[in-house]
């Protein structure tokens, strides 16, 4: 059986690699934060002592089997609706949220290792983890950037301003993703979405648009 001593070791530690983690998702202002990762640190590392520790009175009994890995495994698929409640779907192509649920689904794996005394294992995940979500979004950012589909949205005049559509396609320099209609609102809807824009053809693209007397309005998400 394991010692107090070591429970409140491993349920301190569990808090406080949860803590970091949390706090740096905290400080962006994001749905699950300092708490909610201790929590989830605190609670997988718990369940992992429990799944490996608590069940040792009934140990050698007859007819009883037991597989001390069981309960602890349920953590891992568990934690999935918790991520689920984080992620938003704000409109089309654009998701928030997926990085914060993969930080509390690691949460609660770095909850396990150290609820089953993998200290080290335990300390250079969350390490890693802080690496990743503070360190290295500078870089994903730049590097998304160049690569990062732009979306456009024209509402026209009146149906028979669609005609539009065939003089954007025609102009040169545009990579163009998909287009859709939307014609179920009072005045016609174009959603248009590119691969790439450089800025020239940005300005030469709204140029054209607002010198056309069929656009009413334009919406241009850079």
């Amino acid at each position: 059986m394991i010692e107090w001593k070591e429970i409140a070791l491993r349920l301190s530690l569990a808090a406080l690699f949860g803590a970091i983690i949390g706090f740096e998702r905290e400080r962006k202002n994001w749905a699950a934060g300092l708490r909610t990762h201790m929590l989830v640190s605190v609670g997988s590392s718990l369940v992992m002592m429990v799944s490996a520790y608590g069940f040792t009175d009934v140990l050698g009994s007859e007819n009883v089997t037991l597989d001390p890995s069981r309960v602890a495994a349920q953590v891992i698929s568990g934690i999935g609706f918790i991520g689920a409640g984080t992620i938003l779907f704000l409109k089309q192509g654009v998701i928030r949220g997926l990085t914060t649920a993969a930080g509390l689904w690691t949460v609660a794996a770095i909850g396990l290792a150290t609820g089953g005394g993998m200290y080290f294992a335990a300390s250079v995940a969350t390490a890693m983890a802080i690496v990743i979500l503070w360190v290295l979004q500078p870089l994903e950012k730049k590097f998304s950037e160049r690569f990062k589909q732009k979306h456009l949205k024209i509402t026209l005049t009146a149906p028979k301003s669609l005609k539009i559509i065939n003089e954007i396609f025609e102009l040169h320099g545009l990579e163009i993703v998909s287009c859709t209609v939307d014609k179920t609102t009072p005045k016609p809807v174009i959603f248009f979405t590119f691969s790439s824009l450089s800025h020239p053809d940005i300005s030469t693209l709204i140029t054209t648009l607002q010198q056309n007397p069929d656009v009413d309005e334009i919406n241009w998400d850079n």
